[in-house]
């Protein structure tokens, strides 16, 4: 038998093949385009996520036949909090709207006034990067689409909706709407009604490692499958990576840098730190749950000064590391809010800044302060989860920032506790989907199915540049606080 996993990025959809060991037999991509209308706005064609997942599986089938008509089991890994919406005919209304859009902002301070007790229903403040939060903009700009509505999915939904037939979300990604109340793992009645919809309007709810439903008989046909082909719930593109990386249980962690940056901590329990924008949602395992710390702007902030730098981003990388303790100590301190912010901040009108710059600064000086404001703003959001009572011992290092030991090692020294870089990191969203779609086939434990790969590297805090570290994540700090109060009235929102 073999599996499948899909994970719905905001930049490419992944797909790899997995045998009965989760061993990869084969992978694939196919990119994505981000659409930016307005400033503040982030949008996707729901179609492109559908033609992507068709190009990307027309490629496994053909790197691997005899392996892709063995398959059993289908599992989907998602970009969270998009707003996918259909008509009772199911057709798509309008482009989806993403989870780095900062549109709703206002709208989160009208949910919040709307149902007072909000946090301690879905564990978490309102922020305009949720799905509720768009529902309410929705209502208010374009009440045509609004009133249109019959399904509100979040993007891989959409995808398990184009191969079931079925409407299902999973624990993990439905904790990430603010309609759900994540201590019960179901929908909340109040956060439906607050933005005028009803449990109607909401797909079906199961653990990600429970079917969903089936693969559609046409498609199976088409792909020369010979049986049945479960479809998983799925998870959250962080949930899935958990799972993929081994990290299941409480005290399990990981840090990826993505094109956003997550902290994630599993845990036994609910356990919100709204106050501070920490994520406490549902694990995509029963009776699981997990925290996360979220910056919007991780690796895209090194794209982002590449792009303007007009460099390679791994010339940039050389160039910072080749940097001498003086060098970096004189390197200029970088906010990395170009995205506004979440967690601890939960400000949307955040601003990325440079504060510092000479005329003696280069490329590898600002290299070096996106890098090291990065791993400032993870060490933020780890003192946000320990305010929650979350203490690490170590986590894993995902996401294609964990390519750089360099970065690795000015994460480590900047939270203090060693990261593990493990084999195939770089499809831990994808490969956690497969494993879910094993378990959702196979009825196996998780504990037997989703163990850590084999750790390559470890990069541990370097106590020699800890002074150096801390003084200037100080510096760092309370730049934020005096520039706190100047975001909102700034101007230069794209």
């Amino acid at each position: 038998m073999s599996y499948l996993g899909i994970d719905l990025g905001t930049s490419e959809v992944k797909a790899v093949l997995t045998d009965d060991d989760s061993t990869v037999i084969a992978s694939a991509g196919a990119r994505l385009r981000v659409d930016n209308p307005h400033p503040l706005w982030s949008e996707q064609a729901p179609q492109a996520w559908w033609n992507a997942t068709l190009d990307a599986i027309a490629t496994l089938r053909a790197e691997a036949p005899q392996a892709f008509q063995a398959l059993r089991g289908i599992g989907l890994s998602g970009q969270m909090h998009g707003a996918t919406l259909l008509d009772r005919n199911g057709n798509v209304l309008r482009p989806a709207i993403l989870w780095n859009d900062m549109r709703a902002h206002a709208e989160c301070v009208e949910l919040e006034a709307l149902v007072p007790d909000s946090s301690a229903i879905t564990g978490n403040r309102a922020m305009p990067g949720f799905t509720a939060p768009k529902l309410l903009w929705l209502s208010k700009y374009e009440p045509a689409v609004y009133r249109a509505i019959d399904k509100v999915l979040l993007p891989k939904d959409y995808l398990g909706w184009k191969l079931t037939g079925e409407f299902v979300s999973d624990m993990s990604d439905a904790a990430g709407t603010l309609w759900l109340d994540v201590a019960r793992r179901d929908w909340s009645e109040r956060m439906l009604a607050a933005t005028g919809l009803t449990r109607s309007h909401m797909p079906r709810l199961v653990e990600g490692s429970a079917a969903a439903g089936q693969l559609r008989d046409e498609l199976r046909r088409e792909w020369g499958i010979s049986g049945p082909v479960v479809v998983a719930g799925g998870a959250g593109d962080n949930a899935a990576s958990a799972v993929g990386i081994g990290v299941i249980q409480a005290g399990d962690a990981f840090l990826s840098l993505g094109s956003s940056g997550v902290l994630f901590a599993a845990t036994a329990r609910h356990a919100p730190n709204p106050q501070q924008g920490v994520h406490a949602f549902c694990h995509c395992l029963p009776g699981q749950w997990h925290q996360m710390s979220v910056i919007l702007s991780a690796a895209a902030s090194l794209h982002w000064l590449a792009g303007l730098a007009r460099r390679e981003v791994a010339e940039l990388v050389q160039g910072a590391q080749q940097l001498s303790p003086d060098e970096q100590a004189r390197a200029p301190l970088f906010l990395p809010y170009l995205n506004g912010e979440r967690t601890p901040h939960n400000n949307a009108a955040a601003k990325g800044v440079f504060f510092g710059m000479t005329p003696a600064h280069e490329a590898a000086h600002l290299a070096y302060g996106v890098m090291e404001g990065v791993a400032f703003a993870m060490a933020d959001g780890y003192a946000a989860l320990q305010a929650a009572g979350t203490v690490l011992e170590s986590a894993a290092f995902v996401g294609g920032g964990s390519r750089s030991a360099f970065w690795g090692e000015l994460c480590a020294t900047a939270l203090g506790i060693p990261l593990r870089r493990h084999a195939g990191a770089e499809v831990g969203a994808a490969l956690g989907a497969a494993r879910l779609g094993r378990l959702a086939v196979t009825g196996e434990s998780a504990q037997e199915v989703c163990v850590a790969p084999a750790i390559l590297e470890t990069y541990v805090p370097d106590t020699s540049r800890m002074d150096l570290t801390q003084g200037r994540l100080g510096q760092y700090r309370r730049l934020y606080v005096a520039l706190a109060g100047e975001f909102s009235v700034f101007g230069g929102n794209g």
